[in-house]
């Protein structure tokens, strides 16, 4: 195998799907790869690039058809250079709804040279549900020197619940609305904490002095702050995004039950979690992880336990694995 070359998308914001392109060239180089960062512009790189890496310009890669071609699912003009010279391209989906975000009209994957790679099982369950083939997965990774519980929980007065409000935030809002209307009637009292604009030690600070992490996102290919909240001790409910349920499941019997098939994983139930965009179900979720901790007792032990383990799956040994087993696999790529 030749170098291994990473297409970091020119983004204005520093997304998670970016930090994880990055992580993965770093990760590659560790493992002793050749690799390089491919920028539209590399005099304006759209994040603090990993220390050491070369980088080239989108126009002048250099590719040979010896080489892998890395590039995010959304950005399918930027496998030009790897298909001009028969590269091996593959696309990395980190979000199975955008799977075809940037192909023109009449153009399929199944007409390009490229080999797909999965940020979780139900994305790569996904393409192959569209193109015949699954995919290997390579999940992202959460920092544990970053995420992780505080010595205790603040005292139950209000059950403090953090959430994300750019994440479908009219959802949010109503989510919020809901359980605040019905506070007089349920007894429960809640603080919400808004996490916006915070650098990552920000996010792991306001998660730890929570009880709850609501998650509003969706889709999602593999979405990392529920991880990072159950890292940090909290009990999650909302939605998965359909690339949740990498890892999610649910805490107790009768809830939301996916269509994609669950992959077998070593925890058991971690939180509550509701149909995408089912903000009376998502509401009832709410609920139930705050009389969770306001019972106590050993069912809250029990799910803060498996959201620990869930945690400890996605930590960077487990990437570092993946990968040197991805860029090992004859054929995989």
């Amino acid at each position: 195998m030749g170098r291994t070359f990473v297409f970091l998308p020119p983004l204005r914001t520093v997304s998670g799907g970016l930090a994880v392109l990055a992580a993965v060239a770093a990760g590659l180089a560790t493992l002793g790869h050749n690799v390089r960062l491919v920028l539209r512009d590399p005099a304006a790189p759209p994040l603090a690039l990993p220390p050491g890496l070369p980088t080239v310009g989108l126009a002048e890669t250099g590719l040979t058809p010896d080489d892998v071609y890395l590039v995010p699912e959304g950005w399918p003009n930027a496998l030009a250079p790897g298909l001009a010279v028969g590269a091996r391209c593959l696309v990395y989906c980190q979000n199975w709804a955008y799977l075809w975000n940037g192909l023109p009209d009449g153009v399929g994957w199944d007409q390009l040279p490229v080999t797909f790679l999965a940020v979780s099982d139900p994305v790569a369950r996904f393409i192959a549900q569209a193109t015949g083939t699954l995919p290997p997965v390579l999940r992202p990774a959460i920092d544990p020197a970053r995420f992780y519980p505080p010595p205790a929980k603040p005292a139950l007065g209000p059950v403090r619940v953090g959430y994300m409000p750019r994440k479908n935030k009219a959802l949010a809002a109503m989510i919020r609305r809901l359980a605040e209307a019905r506070m007089a009637r349920t007894g429960i009292s809640y603080e919400f904490a808004p996490i916006d604009g915070l650098s990552p030690d920000g996010v792991a600070e306001v998660l730890r002095g929570c009880h709850i992490f609501l998650a509003t996102g969706f889709p999602e290919g593999c979405p990392l702050p529920p991880l990072e909240a159950m890292a940090c001790g909290c009990v999650v409910a909302g939605f998965a995004g359909f690339g949740g349920f990498d890892y999610m499941r649910q805490a107790r019997s009768g809830g939301h039950v996916p269509s994609v098939p669950l992959r077998p994983i070593a925890w058991g139930g971690n939180g509550f979690y509701a149909g995408d965009n089912d903000v009376f179900a998502a509401g009832a979720c709410l609920e139930q992880a705050a009389r969770l901790w306001l019972d106590g007792g050993g069912e809250l032990a029990a799910v803060l336990e498996s959201a620990r383990l869930t945690a400890a799956a996605y930590g960077p040994g487990e990437q570092q694995a993946a990968l040197a087993r991805i860029w090992k696999e004859p054929g995989a790529l």
